[in-house]
């Protein structure tokens, strides 16, 4: 299905953009108020299993302690796609919001700047890792705690006991949903990566943007990877993930410290203070009556994005989170990854509208001309601008290389009955298969049509995430 997927979109990629905007204007257009409560649900839910007395309870044995220290942990969330997607819109999302603000703003003004940063963190807060949290929880809980194979099928099996539970197939349905969102979401992700990688090596040392430059960049990621994957979960994503996150932690620190810092300081007070404020209000934030358009290109378009990559984060994240209670769980997954991505949001996106509205430097030209450019156009204004640079293509790199490895072991698990160490053949299949379908959609341009058509399958996987939860709280009180 995969195959025929991408042979479509390499073969005729004006025709699947066009089919797969008229489906994805039809959910959210329809069901954009759905997506909005649906996500704030999860966010509830979460929380409620978090400080109720089902929080003590341990995804898995009593006995069982965590497989990671915390530090190591946090770096693993991290590997799951988070991390190469949050550099690639530090800047060029605050930017593009300062430039298009919401409604009822006037764009390129101060209150603009202000609902930049503070939009900017609400997509990549806790609405996000409330939808893998979810998904998570559910599959950690079904196979540590209750011995099942770690399928997404298997996780509403409690609810399935019944005359639904005599529907042919069901199971395949879900977990065939999985495997095409986690492989599409994946294929996307590598490629958009491959694209900023190309977009930084062209504006720090003049590389040439060129297919052949994207094909040696993708080669030498689905070797590295590969090799990532030989040495499996204890040696090559967790000493990956540790480095990602120790690097991304120095890029940040020394950023803030060379930079501006008390305006980039202000900027993180002021914009988590504006996001705790207004959370309520941008949570439901849908018009009835009027133009939804900004709503759906960017709050619709990263909660469908994130349901229709929770598949492949939530089963990476059960599979590490083996020992942790529940509690421990919610409140390391919907806060720490979020904080990070605040302060990120806070230096860098902070630091674009800073050089661009208080000392004039061109930001906003570099990023309408390519998004991939505004982290090093922003990156080339501070003290020691050329290092940052080649440390930040450095980070997305490896960033991409945790994903691809994260997600050959995900498809590995999801395709071979969820075993927890899947095969290496099983791995380096589906390592070239993402790499190929990256590379084909790249030359063929497809990137973007098969990002928007990979969303179209949030909408039911919304609804199987809605019975998931009913599922694991029906075990829990049971227990």
């Amino acid at each position: 299905m995969i195959s025929l997927f991408i042979i479509f979109g390499a073969g005729w990629p004006d025709l699947l953009s066009q089919y797969a905007d008229r489906a994805f204007q039809w959910t959210t257009t329809y069901f954009n108020g759905f997506y909005l409560l649906v996500s704030l649900f999860f966010i509830g839910f979460c929380l409620f299993l978090a400080f109720s007395s089902y929080g003590k309870v341990k995804l898995g044995d009593e006995a069982d302690l965590p497989e990671y220290t915390y530090f190591n942990w946090i770096g693993l969330l991290f590997s799951a796609g988070f991390g190469v997607a949050l550099v690639f819109w530090g800047v060029s999302e605050p930017v593009k919001h300062y430039l298009s603000p919401p409604p009822g703003f006037e764009a390129e003004t101060e209150a603009a700047l202000d609902a930049a940063i503070q939009f900017s963190m609400f997509h990549w807060g806790i609405h996000q890792w409330a939808i893998f949290a979810v998904i998570g929880l559910s599959i950690a809980y079904s196979k540590f705690r209750k011995k099942r194979a770690g399928l997404i099928s298997t996780t509403v099996e409690p609810l399935m006991r019944n005359k639904l539970g005599k529907i042919k197939g069901w199971r395949a349905l879900i977990d065939i949903l999985a495997v095409l969102a986690t492989a599409t979401g994946v294929a996307t992700t590598l490629g958009l990566g491959v694209l900023q990688v190309n977009g930084g090596l062209q504006y720090t040392f003049n590389v040439p943007d060129t297919t052949t430059t994207q094909i040696v960049i993708i080669v030498l990621l689905m070797i590295a990877y590969i090799a990532s994957s030989i040495t499996g979960l204890q040696k090559g994503i967790r000493i990956l993930s540790l480095a990602n996150l120790s690097i991304a932690f120095f890029l940040l620190l020394f950023a803030f410290f060379v930079g501006p810092t008390s305006y980039l300081f202000n900027t993180f007070v002021s914009g988590l203070g504006g996001y705790i404020q207004n959370f309520a209000g941008m949570s439901v934030n849908v018009n009835a009556t009027g133009e939804n358009a900004w709503l759906n290109e960017w709050t619709i378009f990263y909660w469908a994005w994130a349901m229709a990559w929770s598949p492949f984060v939530g089963t990476f994240i059960a599979r590490v989170s083996r020992g942790r209670t529940i509690r421990e769980f919610v409140l390391g997954v919907m806060f720490v990854p979020p904080l990070v991505a605040i302060a990120w949001m806070a230096v860098f996106g902070g630091g674009a509208l800073f050089f661009e509205r208080v000392e004039g430097f061109p930001i906003k030209e570099a990023v309408q001309e390519d998004v991939t450019n505004g982290l090093f156009a922003t990156l080339s204004y501070f003290p020691f601008g050329m290092v940052l640079s080649i440390v930040a293509i450095g980070l997305i790199f490896m960033f991409l290389i945790t994903s691809a490895d994260s997600a050959t072991f995900v498809l590995g698990m999801m395709t071979s009955k969820n075993h927890l160490n899947p095969s290496l053949t099983i791995k380096i299949i589906w390592g070239v298969f993402i790499a190929a379908m990256a590379l084909i959609l790249l030359m063929a341009s497809g990137l973007t049509a098969l990002q928007t058509a990979s969303l179209v399958i949030a909408l039911p996987f919304s609804i199987i995430m809605i019975l998931m939860c009913f599922a694991l709280l029906k075990e829990l009180k049971q227990e």
